[in-house]
Formats: structure tokens, C-alpha cells, sequence
């Protein structure tokens, strides 16, 4: 079973397999009081002045004390990331990082303003915008209660979090940041004099993806090589027998 385990664990693809498992290492090591949230929240004095810079990042990996929400937002944020990942982003992991990476600087500007502490949930719900919207024409099921079609599902999942009480200004940031990239990344550049403005830097694509082959390269096939070698054993051998 620990086999099982392991190799289904290693088949989720690598930003999805990295970014969950941050996330739940961090919530478990808060569980456990190894950390507390204090030293995970964002707040841009301590960042600044105490030179804090993990902040910038931990406050994306907590999303509360186990329990329902927690569960609930590990269970979108693996589920839409893969889906993502394995989706319009396959075979582009330079570009899904880049997504990351924008999506969380954007979220941090605005969270300057907002006076939020902890951007996960944003970010999940940022995943979902992006996907919903490149796959308008699913149909949804939520909790056997609503049927409709994807692109209403963030708003569906924000109406969900007012009726738990929850504030929507996580929910509206995470959705006005997956529009702008929606806008920038899919949008924009079809329109009539647009262009693509979201340029994945090449550091990112010496990194995670794998370089194409030269279409130009012809490698010597083995068979072909054995041959070779085989036919010059022969002229060999018949050139000593003429010796002889």
C-alpha cells in the first residue's frame, strides 16, 4: 500500500505536487505548534524592516487550523491545479510557474491595501477562475444542489463563503487576478492590434521545461552501428585469410 501510495503521489504533476505539499506541511506543522500563523501572515512592515521575506511566500501555504475549510480549499486548490497543469499548461511548466509567480505578485500589491493576512484561499480561487474559463462549456454539480455551467463557478464558491459567514474579499481578489491574467493571457492578444504581453522569461523555460531536440540531429541507429562493425570484423578476417 505504501508503494501504491508513493507512486500515485509521484504521478501528480510537479507544481501541483509541490505546491500541495507545502501547503499541507505548513497547516500540519502549525497543528503540531511546531510554527504558529504569527510567524506565516503577511505584513508588509515586518517584511520590510525585519527583513522577514518568507512572508512573502508562507502566507500562501496556510489556509487555517484543520477542519471543513481547510479541507474544502486543499480539495480545489490540488483538483484545479492539476487539472490546469495537466490541461492547457501541459507540456508548458515555465508558463504555469510564471502564472504562479504573477498571480502572487499581483495578489501581494493588492493585499497591501486590502489588509489581508493570508492569501491562499485567493489563490484558489484565482486557479479556478482561469480554468472555469477555458473550459466554459462543462457543466458543474455542486453539492448536488446547483447545476451550471464552469465560468460561474468562482462566483458560485464566493456565494458559498458569504453564506458561511466568510468575508468575499478574498474571493473578489482571487477573481479580479484570474481575470486580469484570463484577459492578458487569453483575450487580449486575439483582439485587433493586440499582442501578447505576458512573456514567460527564458530563465523559467532553461528551468523547468525540457529542451526540444534538434529536428536537424539524425543519430546513427544502433542496429546500423553493429553492422558497421560487423562488416569491417569481416574485411578484416578476409583480409588475413589473403595474407595467409
Amino acid at each position: 500500500m505504501a508503494h501504491s501510495f508513493t507512486q500515485e503521489y509521484f504521478q501528480i504533476p510537479s507544481v501541483t505536487r509541490a505546491y500541495t505539499t507545502a501547503c499541507v506541511l505548513t497547516t500540519a506543522a502549525v497543528q503540531l505548534e511546531v510554527i504558529t500563523p504569527f510567524q506565516l501572515y503577511f505584513n508588509p512592515d515586518l517584511i520590510i524592516r525585519r527583513c522577514q521575506i518568507w512572508r512573502l511566500i508562507t502566507n500562501f501555504l496556510f489556509f487555517g487550523s484543520l477542519g471543513f475549510s481547510f479541507l474544502f480549499n486543499i480539495i480545489f486548490l490540488y483538483r484545479y491545479c492539476r487539472m490546469l497543469e495537466e490541461g492547457s499548461f501541459r507540456g508548458r511548466t515555465a508558463d504555469f510557474v510564471y502564472m504562479f509567480l504573477f498571480g502572487g505578485v499581483l495578489m501581494t500589491l493588492f493585499g497591501l491595501f486590502a489588509n489581508l493576512f493570508f492569501l491562499g484561499q485567493a489563490f484558489t480561487i484565482m486557479l479556478v477562475y482561469v480554468w472555469s474559463r477555458r473550459n466554459p462549456y462543462i457543466r458543474m454539480n455542486f453539492f448536488g444542489l446547483l447545476n451550471f455551467q464552469a465560468p460561474f463557478l468562482p462566483w458560485v464558491l464566493m456565494g458559498f463563503s458569504l453564506l458561511l459567514g466568510n468575508s468575499i474579499v478574498v474571493d473578489l481578489l482571487g477573481i479580479g487576478v484570474g481575470h486580469i491574467y484570463y484577459f492578458l493571457e487569453d483575450v487580449f492578444p486575439n483582439q485587433p492590434g493586440g499582442r501578447k504581453l505576458l512573456m514567460t522569461p527564458e530563465l523559467l523555460r532553461t528551468v523547468f521545461d525540457t529542451p526540444e531536440e534538434d529536428p536537424s540531429y539524425f543519430p546513427v541507429p544502433e542496429e546500423q552501428a553493429g553492422e558497421f562493425w560487423q562488416d569491417q570484423g569481416g574485411d578484416g578476417e578476409e583480409h588475413n585469410e589473403q595474407g595467409q
